[in-house]
């Protein structure tokens, strides 16, 4: 994929642990991920930007406007 996008709060395997999982993935290591969390604190985002995520979506986002936020993301990091 181009880009990841994760949600922080899932069942079973948080976005953390699944993050980490898809690091571990040789042909993923490198693939930008843009969480999307409820838990939009600054340390929150500072917490989840350090360990390399691209960006972060806080919760409750614009459905209509997600595609333009991913982008938005994407392209800064190319």
């Amino acid at each position: 994929p181009d880009v990841i996008l994760l949600d922080v709060m899932m069942p079973g395997m948080d976005g953390l642990e699944t993050f980490r999982a898809v690091r571990a993935l040789p042909a993923a290591r490198e693939t930008p991920i843009i969480f999307m969390t409820a838990k939009s604190q600054a340390h929150e985002v500072s917490q989840l930007l350090e360990l390399g995520a691209l960006g972060v979506i806080s919760k409750p986002f614009d459905p209509i406007d997600l595609s333009r936020q991913v982008t938005d993301l994407w392209e800064k990091h190319n």
